[in-house]
């Protein structure tokens, strides 16, 4: 890791950085117990490992000072009526902040405090999105065929903290239903 200025670019379309120091695959198997119909986990689980995301880190010392950057692509999909999302973290450093830059695709970012305040904010190409400190994230993607994919930067001591999501879940999911798409209480998540 050089201490020079770089860059790199994100080609347009396809969004993979011309440099990436660690590149990320999450499939279903990743998000056990996410999703809230468990049946239909489940059976696609068995039928295939489907890749949900992928992420494209641009490396840093994780050292305060430094910025951690990267590409997240979340493909289009469904669990049941849920739509396929990150995991989503926590940062170590609660007082921490992130932002997003939406490059590709629809869909919305789950935000919530460990207070219990949630936010959820539409992303669509050309969204800036500013994450504040203590406050988990997680992206959904909406559309039917075209990736999510979005730009992060967030400070590099900031750390995951992977663990309080996958024990408790997050309070609000996105799902299709007869209504169309929808954010709904998770009846699952645990306090």
């Amino acid at each position: 890791m050089s201490d020079q200025p770089f860059s790199f670019t994100i080609p347009f379309p396809g969004f993979k950085p011309s440099r990436a120091d660690n590149h990320i695959e999450r499939h279903l198997s990743d998000l056990r117990g996410q999703f809230l119909d468990q049946h239909a986990y489940k059976t696609m689980l068995s039928e295939e490992d489907t890749l949900l995301y992928e992420v494209y880190e641009i490396k840093r010392p994780e050292i305060e000072g430094e910025l951690l950057s990267g590409i997240s692509i979340v493909h289009p999909g469904k669990v049941g009526n849920e739509f396929f999302m990150t995991k989503g973290h926590f940062h170590t450093i609660l007082e921490t902040a992130e932002m997003y830059y939406c490059l590709n695709g629809e869909g919305f970012m789950v935000m919530e405090t460990p207070e219990g305040e949630t936010f959820i904010e539409a992303l669509s190409p050309g969204k800036v999105l500013y994450v504040p400190p203590r406050w988990a994230h997680r992206s959904v993607c909406t559309s039917r065929q075209e990736d999510l994919v979005t730009f992060f930067i967030y400070p590099g001591n900031s750390g995951h903290n992977y663990g309080t999501i996958e024990e408790k879940g997050f309070r609000k999911l996105v799902v299709e239903n007869e209504k169309g798409i929808e954010i709904i209480d998770n009846p699952k998540f645990k306090e």
